[in-house]
């Protein structure tokens, strides 16, 4: 998980957002897992995100299969929150 954290981070430190996707029990939980573990790298930085879950279709194999997508985004905070 802290390898795919690494990266969430590293993504959203040079482009803003970063959409996770998976299938199946088990790689939802480590996508979500290491997308906790990333807000705590990029709070070291200053940085906030927030996390924005649904389902999307995926072809894999020529069939269709169901992900949960993880739109990991920047919060930017309104300036009466500062």
């Amino acid at each position: 998980s802290t390898a795919v954290a690494g990266a969430i981070a590293g993504v959203v430190r040079e482009k803003g957002n970063v959409h996770v996707q998976a299938i199946g029990a088990g790689a939802v939980n480590q996508a979500v897992k290491a997308t906790a573990i990333a807000r705590g790298y990029l709070q070291l930085d200053g940085i906030e995100i927030v996390i924005l879950p649904s389902f999307v279709e995926v072809m894999i194999d020529e069939q269709e299969r169901t992900a949960v997508r993880l739109s990991v985004e920047t919060q930017w905070k309104k300036a009466e929150e500062e």
